[in-house]
């Protein structure tokens, strides 16, 4: 088992959640949280000064997923966020209590 968490555009997240569910991923959790990058971005302007911000709104997706459905996982985080794509995968031993983990074939399997 996998843990798998990717860093998306806001709207490209009901795209992705679709893809995913295509998948047979059909549990994620997800957060709304911001990232930073080096280049800033002009987001508005107060009495006629332009305000500039370094942080971007993402969505942050967790799934915990068999070692075979991460690089399908991965194929859609870089098929739908490009070279702004960010994911990391790390080895899950248990899932405590009983949840569950996506096969990849349609079904879902319990774990605990």
């Amino acid at each position: 088992m996998k843990l798998v968490v990717a860093y998306i555009d806001g709207a490209e997240f009901e795209t992705f959640r679709e893809e995913l569910i295509g998948l047979g991923i059909p549990t994620m959790s997800i957060a709304d949280v911001g990232g930073s990058l080096p280049e800033s971005t002009v987001t508005g302007s107060y009495r006629g000064t332009a305000i500039e911000t370094h942080v971007r709104p993402k969505v942050r997706m967790e799934c915990v997923v068999s070692d075979e459905m991460v690089a399908p996982f991965i194929d859609s985080v870089l098929k739908h966020e490009g070279k702004g794509a960010f994911a990391y995968v790390i080895d899950v031993e248990q899932a405590q209590p009983a949840t569950y983990v996506a096969t990849g074939d349609g079904a879902v399997e319990s774990v605990g």
